[in-house]
C-alpha cells in the first residue's frame, strides 16, 4: 500500500512539473474563450428585429433582452444620456442604411453581457448570406486627450458635425461599461468611402471599462484606439480584413491579456497588422507637444493561423517613428515578420521607443523588419538580451487547440526535454 501510495505521488509531482504554466500569452489559468464566444456567426439562428433604433436617443435609455433591435442608420447617443443594455439583448445593424451606434463625447454606454448571456451587435442579414462590412459598427467618445491640436479630434465617417468632435483633458473619463459583448461583420463603408472600426473608441478615458470583447470579420480594423487613456484586457480580433488593433493620435493604452487571430484569406491586399501604433495618422495635425502614442502590452497572442505564398500574410506588429511600444510575455506565430519599423535604422532607435521582453517569436519569416532601408542590428543579440525565443514548428506545437469546429484554446504550450528526452507539453 506505502509503495502504491508513493508511486501515485511520484507520478503526480511529475504530471505538474510537465504541465507548469509559462506566463506567456493570454491567460493560462483558464480558456477564456469559452461560453461567450463564436467563432462562426455565419450558421447562427438570430431572431429578427422587433424594435427599431433610429435618429437620436437624448434620455437616459434601456434595451432590454426580451426585444430584438433593428440599428437604423447612424444611433446618435446624445445630451449626456446614458444608454443601458440588458445582458443577452441582440441588436441587429441593418445592411441597407449602415446602420451605426455613436456614442458621442459626454454620453455613455453601459453594456455589460456575462458569459452566459452576451450582448451581441450583428448584422440584420439572413445566415449564410453575412459578410464583412454589412453595417457599420460602434463609436464610442470621450473627453480624454489625443495628440491633435487643441488636444481634440474628428471621427471621419460622415457624421453630424455637431457629434463628430472628441477629446479634452480628462485622463480619468468615464464613458461607460463594455462587457462580454460580440461585434459581427461590421467595418462598412460610408456613403463617402469613410470607414470605421467594428469599435472605434476615441479620447475614451481610464473609467471607461473595455473587456471580454470579441470582434469579428471585420471589413476594415477589429478596434480602433483614437487617443484616450485605456485599460483594455480579454479582446478578442477574428479574422478582421485590416488591422486587429489600430493605436494612434496618442492614446495611452494599457493592454493585457488579449488575442488577434487572424487568416490570410480574409484580410485585404493593403497592410493589415495585428498590432498597428503610430502617433498620428496625418501629421499636419499632429502636435508634438502633446504625449505621443504608447502601447503597453503584456500577455498577447498574435497568431496567423495559415501559411500562405502568394503574399497575403503581412507583418504581425507595426510601429511608426516617434510612437511607443512595450510588449512582454506574449506570443507571435505564423508571421512573414514579427515587427515592422518605420523609419527606424539603428539598434539605439529601436531601444528607443520599442522595448521587448519574454516573447516566443515563432514560424516567422523575419524577426525584425524596416519599411525604407536596413536596420542594423544583431537580431541574435536582441534576442538574448530580452529573453525573446525565436523558434520554428506547427501550430499545434504552440497552442492547445487551433479547431474552430469547436471553441479554440490559444493558451500557449511551452515545449521541454527532460533528461530522458522525453518531451513535455507545459501548459
Amino acid at each position: 500500500m506505502k509503495r502504491n501510495l508513493l508511486l501515485l505521488t511520484v507520478i503526480c509531482n511529475f504530471c505538474f512539473a510537465g504541465y507548469a504554466q509559462s506566463g506567456l500569452g493570454i491567460s493560462e489559468k483558464e480558456n477564456w474563450l469559452e461560453y461567450w464566444t463564436e467563432f462562426n456567426p455565419k450558421k447562427e439562428d438570430y431572431r429578427d428585429p422587433q424594435k427599431i433604433l433610429t435618429g437620436y436617443i437624448t434620455e437616459n435609455t434601456t434595451l432590454y433582452s426580451r426585444d430584438t433591435y433593428l440599428l437604423q442608420g447612424v444611433v446618435y447617443v446624445t445630451n449626456n444620456a446614458t444608454l443601458t443594455i440588458e445582458q443577452g439583448t441582440l441588436l441587429r445593424g441593418d445592411s441597407k442604411t449602415c446602420g451605426t451606434l455613436v456614442i458621442t463625447k459626454g454620453a455613455k454606454i453601459i453594456a455589460e453581457g456575462s458569459e452566459s448571456f452576451p450582448i451581441v451587435f450583428t448584422t440584420n442579414n439572413d445566415e449564410y448570406s453575412r459578410k464583412p462590412g454589412d453595417w457599420g459598427g460602434i463609436i464610442v467618445m470621450g473627453d480624454a486627450p489625443v495628440s491633435g491640436f487643441g488636444g481634440m479630434g474628428v471621427v471621419n465617417f460622415d457624421l453630424e458635425p455637431k457629434y463628430n468632435r472628441f477629446g479634452g483633458e480628462n485622463m480619468q473619463g468615464n464613458s461607460g461599461v463594455l462587457k462580454h459583448v460580440r461585434v459581427e461583420y461590421a467595418g462598412r463603408k460610408s456613403a463617402s468611402k469613410n470607414q470605421i472600426a467594428g469599435i472605434t473608441f476615441a479620447g475614451v478615458g481610464s473609467g471607461t471599462k473595455i473587456e471580454n470583447i470579441q470582434v469579428s470579420f471585420s471589413d476594415n480594423d477589429s478596434f480602433e484606439f483614437y487617443g484616450g487613456n485605456i485599460k483594455a484586457q480579454k479582446l478578442i480580433s477574428y479574422r478582421a480584413a485590416d488591422d486587429d488593433f489600430d493605436f494612434t493620435q496618442g492614446v495611452q493604452a494599457d493592454f493585457t491579456n488579449s488575442i488577434a487571430i487572424r487568416n490570410p484569406f480574409s484580410s485585404n491586399p493593403g497592410k493589415p497588422r495585428c498590432l498597428e501604433i503610430k502617433s498620428y495618422n496625418e501629421i499636419e495635425k499632429f502636435d508634438p507637444q502633446r504625449s505621443k502614442t504608447n502601447v503597453k502590452a503584456s500577455n498577447i497572442t498574435l497568431v496567423n493561423t495559415e501559411d500562405n505564398k502568394q503574399g497575403l500574410i503581412k507583418e504581425a506588429v507595426f510601429v511608426s517613428s516617434e510612437a511607443n511600444l512595450t510588449l512582454t510575455n506574449s506570443v507571435v506565430f505564423g508571421f512573414r515578420d514579427f515587427l515592422m519599423l518605420d523609419k527606424f535604422t539603428s539598434l539605439e532607435d529601436l531601444e528607443k521607443y520599442v522595448k521587448l521582453k519574454t516573447l516566443v517569436v515563432a514560424h516567422c519569416t523575419n524577426t525584425f523588419s524596416i519599411m525604407d532601408g536596413v536596420l542594423r542590428t544583431d537580431v541574435d543579440y536582441i534576442a538574448s538580451k530580452n529573453s525573446i525565443t525565436i523558434s520554428d514548428g506547427l501550430i499545434n506545437d504552440y497552442f492547445k487547440n487551433s479547431n474552430f469546429s469547436i471553441t479554440p484554446d490559444f493558451r500557449y504550450l511551452k515545449i521541454d526535454k527532460n533528461a530522458s528526452n522525453v518531451v513535455l507539453n507545459n501548459k
